[in-house]
């Protein structure tokens, strides 16, 4: 079943990029790679084929994955949002209490990168924070217990 890829317009053109350099440059070399080990003979102990092989199904596996995202892939139009309440692109400053504020970006899951703000919407907090308004007050579950954050600012 296919589902819908939300991504940011930069994170949908580093997709395209990297599957065009999978299509276009990697799957060559590996082709030169597995032409160069076959003409070396025995394929049952070909050191060199056999990793080829290995990296030739694990590409295909990326290539696979990535146009299947790209396939069903929105974009996030940041332009279009209301700002009044959070929805997937927006950019949510929130405070813990007694806590310093903290900026996170609502992204899709295949473009989160928690260690640069950026969070899934489908996260624990990316959801709890859905469909909220600043000044609110959002519980998220998390594995040390229930942690309070307040919606200082949407943008």
């Amino acid at each position: 079943m296919d589902e819908n890829t939300y991504l940011t317009k930069d994170g949908a053109d580093q997709l395209r990029e990297e599957l065009d350099y999978l299509k276009n440059t990697v799957r060559e070399q590996l082709a030169k790679r597995l032409r160069a080990a076959i003409q070396q003979g025995d394929l049952s102990e070909n050191a060199d084929y056999i990793s080829a092989k290995e990296e030739q199904s694990f590409i295909e596996g990326r290539i696979q994955d990535l146009e299947n995202i790209l396939k069903n892939v929105i974009i996030i139009n940041d332009q279009i949002m209301t700002r009044s309440i959070i929805e997937i692109g927006a950019h949510v400053t929130v405070q813990e209490e007694g806590g310093t504020p903290e900026e996170f970006f609502l992204v899709g899951p295949d473009e989160a990168d928690p260690s640069h703000g950026k969070i899934s919407f489908k996260s624990p907090l990316g959801s709890a924070l859905m469909k909220h308004k600043v000044g609110e007050i959002v519980k998220v579950e998390t594995p040390d217990g229930i942690i309070a954050f307040k919606i200082i600012q949407i943008k």
